[in-house]
């Protein structure tokens, strides 16, 4: 199973996302980097394991829905460049367009910054975006419809469970499993609230295909030996624009 480390964005700097509070995120304190800079968390993270994707929440971004790219852009300076699955609110098709045609770049559109499920029809001209499915608790946080619209879904479904972000109380199983029977040969990737080794092994017996993490890569518990478990000998390919 791919593991992919979480970097969040607000006011430039990294940080420690908790429970989807976003307004009292504040920058990230961690052994693996000096400063909360997204360059030195990359690298930092990158110490750890040499991981071939990041995610990265542009907050900024998605609260002003800019479909900012910056961040993404400062990434393709490590090397090797890594893979960026990128969320900065993307307001329209254009603003997709745009970032679907930069190199190593999948754009992901969050439920919770659609107006509708029209926005769904876009995915069939953009084959590397994602949708993240977003829930705030137990409720779907966007338009009703484009949970109901499976068959308007792409290849690849993020499960984003926001309460349980740095929350150490583990995956939302249950949600993650219904979304999984709904998806049919898509490809289904859990976020939020995975705390160690035991989670992305239920995780992977279940069939899912990737785990967004970051708390547990920046306390420590899921380390070098944990992750090459699970993804050496993986063919993961960056994806080109």
């Amino acid at each position: 199973m791919l593991i992919i480390p979480v970097l969040d964005i607000k006011d430039a700097l990294v940080v420690h996302a908790r429970c989807g509070e976003r307004q009292a995120y504040r920058a990230i304190e961690t052994p693996l980097s000096l400063r909360p800079v997204l360059e030195d968390v990359a690298n930092g993270l990158r110490s750890v394991y040499r991981f071939p994707i990041f995610y990265v929440a542009d907050l900024d971004a998605i609260a002003g829905s800019t479909g900012d790219c910056s961040a993404a852009l400062r990434l393709a300076h490590l090397r090797p460049a890594p893979g960026v699955w990128l969320d900065a609110g993307f307001p329209s098709s254009e603003s997709l367009a745009r970032a679907h045609a930069l190199p190593g770049v999948a754009p992901v559109v969050g439920s919770e910054s659609l107006a509708d499920a029209h926005f769904l029809a876009h995915f069939s001209a953009y084959p590397r975006a994602i949708l993240s499915l977003d829930f705030r608790d137990e409720q779907f946080t966007g338009p009703d419809e484009v949970l109901a619209r499976s068959d308007l879904w792409p290849s690849r479904i993020i499960v984003m469970t926001l309460a349980r972000v740095g929350s150490g109380t583990g995956p939302d199983f249950a949600r993650l499993a219904e979304i999984k029977a709904r998806a049919g040969g898509r490809q289904v990737v859990a976020a939020g609230g995975v705390r160690d080794a035991a989670d992305l092994r239920r995780l992977s017996d279940m069939g899912i295909a990737a785990a967004l993490v970051a708390t547990s890569l920046h306390d420590g518990t899921l380390t070098r030996d944990v992750i090459a478990g699970m993804m050496d000998g993986m063919d993961v390919v960056v994806e080109d624009g």
